[in-house]
């Protein structure tokens, strides 16, 4: 029997390996990098595969497909779950659990493996674009359906030739293109943060501050395509990004929302360089649609957040609300300005040539052009009439 296990090289996916093995499998692990390893931790985790006695280790370089079929619409659509976090690794792992699945195929694999817990969301996400995209193979979890304690795993890791840091099982660290996630003890309640020598990407940025750094981002129908006006694909852009705002501690916080399971979870993140684009596309849409284009495609952001938080990304309704992202951004072409501080951007300005500020002859408090006072003065009267008629229907009731 063959089985593919979408493989990170951490603890619990290393576990997977012998446990598999002991249950009559040949396991193929599969690594799909979105963008979050290094060559050097890549290659490590190669050697942890080979070590626990995998048949073979397949990398998937992804980073250009997640950006091309799901982080550009995140950012079309402004997506900040809880109005904070950006969603840096749900959005991974429906693309993830399709692409093991077509090695499985590939393999002749009877099934396709994960090691994700009982408690967290990244079970459901797996298994629902699993069950979607590739329904004959059967599905294992074995850290989900055998809970062991962590010191249990790492004694299994050590009698197959893996001697698993044990620091590094404290925390549970996920890292993508799109930022990076953190668990620990501290995420386990709602009042304390996880210490400053457990953050990866912004450690140290308040006890050594940087000196503030003007940047420029250039977008071309809402696609990230210059950084300080030297042209860059979308993907070098936001590891690029990411380097320079994560030294002023940008896009460091701990979301605290809802589960896909309906529990209250909590996870701390890191996501400098999402925090930041979104930021300056929606200065940049506020410039460039109108509020009944900002308006719908916040109720379409909403929803489409939400099903990728939760593993919906399969669903048809997903290619609706991408086909009105991709129409909306056409004039979201332009320049954003910011400057970055300490813990903060700030936008300092925006130029486009789809400006609709630009487009009025008029100047707001200043100097009419589209219309004459008396329009004026009769529409302020006209646009309060329902609040008008009400008032004089119920007197006294404003009062």
């Amino acid at each position: 029997m063959k089985v593919a296990l979408a493989f990170s090289g951490g603890l619990d996916t290393c576990w997977c390996i012998p446990v598999l093995k002991s249950q009559g499998y040949e396991v193929t692990t599969v690594t799909v990098d979105v963008g979050g390893f290094s060559e050097e931790e890549l290659a490590q985790i190669a050697e942890r595969s080979s070590y626990l006695g995998a048949e073979k280790h397949i990398l998937i370089p992804a980073a250009e497909m997640f950006f091309n079929e799901i982080l550009r619409h995140l950012i079309a659509g402004n997506v900040l779950r809880g109005n904070l976090y950006p969603l840096c690794v749900g959005a991974e792992r429906s693309l993830q659990a399709r692409e093991t699945a077509k090695i499985a195929t590939q393999i002749g694999a009877e099934a396709v493996a994960h090691g994700c817990t009982a408690a967290g969301n990244d079970q459901i996400r797996f298994e629902i674009a699993l069950r979607t995209l590739a329904p004959s193979l059967q599905i294992l979890a074995p850290v989900r359906d055998q809970a062991p304690a962590r010191a249990d795993q790492l004694q299994l890791l050590k009698e197959n030739n893996l001697d698993f840091p044990a620091n590094k099982a404290a925390y549970s660290v996920n890292s993508g293109l799109w930022g990076v996630t953190i668990g620990g003890e501290e995420t386990t309640g709602t009042e304390f943060a996880i210490p400053e020598d457990q953050w990866l990407r912004t450690k140290d940025a308040f006890s050594s501050p940087a000196t503030p750094e003007n940047l420029s981002i250039t977008f071309t129908e809402g696609i990230p395509t210059h950084l300080n006006n030297v042209p860059t694909n979308p993907v070098d852009l936001i590891k690029t990004l990411d380097e320079k705002v994560a030294k002023f501690g940008i896009g460091r916080g701990i979301h605290l929302g809802e589960t896909i399971l309906g529990i209250k979870g909590r996870v701390a993140f890191e996501a400098p360089a999402p925090t930041v684009l979104i930021q300056a596309h929606r200065e940049l849409e506020k410039l460039t649609l109108t509020k009944r284009q900002i308006a719908l495609k916040d109720l379409a952001a909403a929803s489409y957040g939400e099903w990728v938080h939760e593993g919906l990304f399969t669903d048809p309704a997903a290619r609706m609300a991408e086909a009105l992202f991709d129409e909306s951004q056409k004039s979201v072409n332009g320049i954003v300005h910011l400057t970055l501080n300490p813990g903060h951007a700030f936008v300092t300005g925006v130029t486009s040539p789809n400006s609709l500020h630009a487009a009025s002859r008029a100047v707001y408090g200043e100097a009419v052009g589209e219309w004459t006072p008396e329009d004026a003065k009769g529409f302020s009267r006209l646009y309060g009439l329902a609040g008008i008629l009400h008032a004089r229907a119920n007197p006294g009731a404003n009062n």
